[in-house]
Formats: C-alpha cells, structure tokens, sequence
C-alpha cells in the first residue's frame, strides 16, 4: 500500500478579497487559498487530481484526502477565500476560488482534474461546471461581486457529488422553522406549525406538511424582502452591507418523522438533538450579512441551485450518499442525479454512510474505490 506524501498548496487567488467580506487585513493581503495536496507517490505528479471543495469549510483535513491518495490519485483539499466563516459569503467568489485552484493544478501538469463537492460543495461544483462550460453571471444578486463571465475558469474533467444537498438556499429553506413569527424573538411560535409541538406529530400529516413547506418558503421569501430594502436604505447611507441573525435554522420534519424520506439513518441533525440544534449559533444560516444571505441563502436570489445548474452541464458526474446521513437524504442526492441531461452520470448509496463518513474508514475506502473505478470506465 504506498504511503501518501502530504504537503501544503498555495495557490494565488485571482481576485482580491474585500474587506466588506474579511476582516482579517493578513488575510486579505496574502491573498492566498491554502490546500492540502497528499500525493499518491511522494516527489510525483499524478495523471489525476481530486479537490475536495465547500464554500467555508476547512478541508485541509479533509477525510478522504489520504485514502484517494493510496489509491493512486493526488488529492488536495482545498479552502475558499471563506475557510470557518461564511457570514459575509458570496457563492459568486467562491466560484472565482475553485477555478484559481482549477488553473493553478492545470498548469503543475495534471491532465486530469476532478471537483469533489462534499455536502455543501456539491452546490457548489454544479454552479462552477456551470458557469465554466456556459457563463452567464455578471455579478453577484445585490451588484458587486465577481463579473463569471470574465473570470478564468477552466472546466473540471469530471463532477462528485458527495453527501451533498441541492444548494445552501434550498437546504436552508428546507429547515426554517416557520413557527418562528417574530424574527427578533424565536419563541414566539405559531403552535399550529410547531415542529416540536407534540399535537402535530411525529408522525406528520399530508395536510400539516403542505402548510409547513408554504410556510417556509413564506419566511425564506419575506427575509429576502427584507433584506433587499435594507441594502436599499443602506446605500442612501453610503453602506455597503450589514449583519443580521436569524432564527430557527434546524427544523426539517425529517428529522424527527423518519417515514419522510426513509432511509437508515438515526433521529436527529448533524448538531445532536432537533429542538437544541435549531437555535443554537452553531447552525447553517444563523449569522449573515445582507449581501451574502441574497447570494448564498435566498431562495428566490441565489444562483447555488445544485440541480438547475446540473442541467446544462456537459461534464461526467457522480452522486453518491450516505444512506445513514442525517443532514443529506435521498431524495437530494436524487434531484442531483437526475437533473443531469446525460448518461455519463452514476447515483451510488453508501450503505450505512454517515455525512461526513465519521470513524467509518471502510465506507471511506470503498466510496473511493467505486468513484475511482467510474472514473476509468466514464467516457471523456
């Protein structure tokens, strides 16, 4: 079995960070994404690069780095310009970052780069294979940003997509809690779309569940609102953006009614217990700016939406889930594979894969394994 040889990656970022965005002025003037690179021989470039990528979250670490790297691959695990903190989030720099690393393995050599986009990297990716193949975004949803369609991003060679949800947008919308009627006090519920009020399940009905996803989608479009007349009353001010906190981020009726999108998977959320995880400030969606929940959060606004970017996207891609995965279910990882116009496409379950494959290293291997073979055997 070869030992995989690890190192430390810079790669220059192609456009400069803002200091609406960043508060760390090193940060900003480094102007460099850190990755990890474990290589598959040591002192040698392989035919294939794997990146495994989310817009914040830190996979210099990355779980699966090591094992596609004895299997003979290169595997780097990159960050984006928003590695731990994506309050001030824009999706549009983010796909700026992948096509810096994108370029950057290009020209070290490797004939072969594939995008690895783990939970809320898949999103992610789909939007990059996008937007590389056919641009079209010139700015970000509330102006400023990246210009995509003078960006460099050069296409990917094939898409994974791991664990992972439509988009931040829609997952987000999924677990608003719409009981929530006061955004200033979250205990200040509407009984009758109460989640965790006992009267109304689990398990739910069609009809409670009708209301619950309207209900939602209503919070979600009325924070859009008003954060667009926010911006608009910040600008006569000279402002740029502003924060905000938002309430109620964890309350999807799977995860308490487990005959909704059945699958192996325990009661619960990745942060523990529904009712505690759902205010606590360890939650996707809590802290945000203005600009960012337009850009990475509104389900009207972002343009991270996984499977409607999949559609014109001419690239190899392969889904695969946890059947154990208590944040990503089945259906997300269906609405993925479908949404691709091609057959040079795969949907594999992981039997008894948890979100993150946690201390599961077998299910790590063989999901390394399967993706390694699909790589061989897909059409270019």
């Amino acid at each position: 079995m070869n030992t995989p040889d690890r190192e430390l990656l810079a790669v220059p970022m192609r456009t400069p960070a803002s200091a609406n965005e960043i508060y760390s002025g090193v940060a900003r003037m480094a102007g460099t994404l850190w990755c990890t690179r474990h290589r598959a021989r040591p002192g040698k470039t392989a035919r294939t690069a794997v990146v495994a990528v989310h817009p914040s979250s830190n996979f210099l670490g990355h779980y699966a780095l090591g094992a596609f790297a004895r299997a003979g691959v290169d595997a780097i695990g990159m960050t984006t310009r928003y590695i731990g903190n994506d309050t001030a989030l824009l999706l549009e720099n983010c796909v700026v970052d992948v096509g810096s690393v994108v370029r950057h393995l290009r020209e070290e050599g490797y004939e072969r780069v594939v995008l690895f986009g783990n939970s809320g990297g898949g999103g992610l990716v789909s939007l990059y294979q996008n937007q590389a193949e056919r641009p079209t975004i010139t700015a970000a949803p509330a102006g400023g940003g990246p210009d995509l369609t003078q960006a460099d991003l050069p296409p990917a060679d094939a898409l994974v997509l791991a664990m992972a949800h439509p988009g931040r947008a829609q997952l987000l919308a999924e677990w608003l809690d719409p009981a929530v009627r006061s955004e200033q006090d979250p205990f200040d519920r509407d009984p009758d779309l109460d989640l965790f009020d006992a009267r109304n399940g689990p398990p739910y009905t069609t009809e409670f569940l009708r209301r619950y996803r309207a209900a939602q989608v209503a919070r979600s479009e009325a924070i859009t609102a008003w954060a667009e007349q926010k911006l608009a009353e910040l600008d006569e001010r000279g402002i740029a953006d502003a924060p905000f906190l938002v309430h109620g981020v964890c309350a999807d009726p799977r995860f308490l009614d487990l005959s909704l999108d059945p699958s192996d998977r325990e009661p619960g959320t990745l942060w523990g217990d529904a009712w505690n995880a759902n205010f606590q400030p360890a939650a996707l969606g809590h802290y945000t700016t203005l600009r960012s929940w337009l850009s990475q959060w509104s389900l009207s606004r972002s343009r991270g939406d996984g499977p409607a970017r999949l559609r014109t996207v001419d690239t190899p891609v392969h889904v695969v889930y946890g059947t154990a995965d208590q944040g990503c279910f089945p259906s997300h990882a269906r609405a993925l594979y479908d949404a691709v116009p091609h057959d040079r496409k795969a949907l594999t379950p992981i039997k008894g894969g948890k979100h993150y494959l946690v201390g599961q290293l077998e299910l790590t291997a063989l999901m390394v394994d399967t993706l390694l073979d699909w790589l061989d055997d897909v059409p270019a």
